[in-house]
């Protein structure tokens, strides 16, 4: 089989893919940020020994019952008011059937035909153009158990720990069209529930789990035969198995197999996909409604409790960050990525009042240096305040924008160290005197009457000739601008 597909062409324009269109829908598991289980008061959290966080609910013990959490319930919820969805006034769980091993009831209690939110959309930005992903439903169901496989004594063991614990799954319509389009999706996603604190978002430990649906068609054609990529835990495998899923099927097409719905895996040392199992539909499951809960009744004055209670959204602090600020859309989106970015960038706007050069050095600098150390805003080095203080001395033409990246080296380097003391230092501050420029500029152009000549013709290029040799005479400490108007004004006298 050829596998040798340009990846760029899979990730960024799905219709040059010998012709086939990709399709993709996402299924997510978002785990709830709740204390305890949503049918049983047992604790849920993460890395405890093994079945130590199992009641009697949770092994399905003859005689118990399920009792709804609260807290899971507004959590979904706050999820539906952000993301503009329709919170259902009544709902319905159902028994999802089907057998395996950490399943202790033998199903699953879960939403079927009523979910608890209804509709709504996912919006965010790619390559500046902002993109929409509309949502089917987002219901409530209980986590399974864990199969824990000892290859070295040939043996499974099962943990019931994770049963029982809250998820909220996501569903969205098939509207992603590339692999960018879905990584994208993903994040934002991941972004609204950790912004509104209902999941810590933490993959490494299951915490938000994504399943990709992909298939491929011609443009035109109805949709493809999908297969659903399970339990991606990482954005980066994310992206490798949906463009090898791509590449597999278009060469399954060109070699006239048919697509079998299926469930697969994707092995990360391999960089493939392989089949687990063939893929169930709803009926499969047979579902039905449990009678052992009643149906979850969301009265008005409940969601409007929650509603009151949220933080500011993403979406809203964007819009208030491009009148307030006069950020475009596109750089108040990139700048509410996080509560904390958001928060980093309002507090070194306060301290200069610069809100657009804060926000291009945040973009810009900060972020390059801190994606280099693979960190976030959170280990930033240098505080807000001391960015303000160095866009204030940019602004005010005591230094220029090469000096201002050699005082962020040093506080990098040295948190306590102050703007105003590398500033003197190192020398750095700006040539303010004109007297003394105007020296200089004298000096350079009775030096290079060649270049004087060509700008004189309409050469431009000229002109930079000259400001380059103007900046070496100043040893780097002339202000451009200045610079500039100067040389221009003598030029044309």
């Amino acid at each position: 089989m050829n596998t040798t597909m340009d990846t760029k062409s899979v990730a960024k324009n799905p219709l040059l893919i010998r012709g086939y269109e990709v399709v993709i829908g996402f299924e997510t598991h978002a785990q709830l940020s709740t204390q305890s289980k949503i049918f049983s008061r047992a604790a849920t959290a993460f890395g405890a020994e093994p079945n130590t966080q199992a009641c009697a609910v949770d092994l399905a013990l003859p005689g118990t019952l399920p009792v709804m959490n609260k807290g899971a319930v507004e959590r979904a919820i706050e999820l539906g008011l952000a993301l503009g969805s329709h919170i259902a006034p009544r709902s319905i769980f159902a028994r999802k059937n089907y057998f395996y091993p950490d399943l202790p009831k033998g199903y699953q209690i879960s939403q079927f035909e009523i979910p608890v939110v209804q509709g709504g959309s996912v919006e965010f930005y790619l390559d500046d153009e902002k993109k929409s992903v509309r949502l089917v439903r987002a219901h409530l169901e209980e986590d399974a158990g864990k199969s824990l496989h000892e290859d070295f004594i040939g043996q499974t063991g099962i943990d019931l720990n994770r049963a029982g614990t809250p998820l909220l799954e996501i569903v969205t319509e098939p509207d992603m069209r590339s692999t960018a389009e879905a990584v994208a999706y993903a994040k934002e996603l991941h972004k609204i529930v950790t912004w509104i604190g209902i999941c810590d978002g933490n993959m490494q430990e299951g915490s938000f789990r994504c399943d990709a649906n992909v298939s491929v068609r011609k443009p035109g054609e109805p949709l493809g035969t999908r297969r659903e990529i399970k339990n991606l835990n990482s954005f980066k495998f994310m992206q490798q198995a949906i463009d090898f899923e791509i590449r597999w099927q278009i060469e399954e097409i060109e070699d006239g197999r048919a697509i079998q719905q299926a469930t697969v895996l994707f092995n990360p040392d391999t960089g493939e996909t392989r089949a687990m199992r063939s893929k169930e539909d709803a009926a499969d499951y047979r579902y039905f409604p449990d009678p052992d809960l009643p149906p979850l009744v969301i009265a008005p004055e409940w969601v409007e409790r929650v509603r009151a209670g949220m933080t500011e959204l993403p979406r809203v602090m964007a819009a208030r960050f491009a009148k307030d600020y006069g950020l475009s859309d596109y750089d108040a989106t990139a700048l509410t990525q996080s509560r904390e970015v958001a928060s980093y960038f309002e507090a070194a706007t306060q301290a200069c009042g610069q809100p657009k050069l804060v926000g291009n050095w945040i973009m810009g600098e900060v972020s390059r240096r801190l994606n280099a150390a693979e960190a976030d805003i959170n280990a930033c080095p240098v505080t807000p305040t001391q960015l303000g203080q160095l866009v204030t001395r940019i602004q005010d033409g005591t230094i220029s924008n090469n000096a201002a990246k050699q005082v962020m080296d040093a506080l990098w380097s040295d948190p306590q160290t102050q703007v105003d003391a590398v500033i003197e230092a190192k020398g750095l501050k700006q040539m303010n005197d004109t007297a003394e420029l105007e020296k200089i500029v004298d000096a350079v152009l009775a030096a290079n009457p060649k270049n004087v000549e060509q700008f004189r013709a309409g050469n431009d290029k000229a002109l930079n000739a000259l400001v380059g040799q103007i900046m070496k005479g100043s040893q780097g400490k002339a202000n451009p601008q200045q610079v500039n108007e100067l040389l221009r004004k003598k030029l044309a006298s």
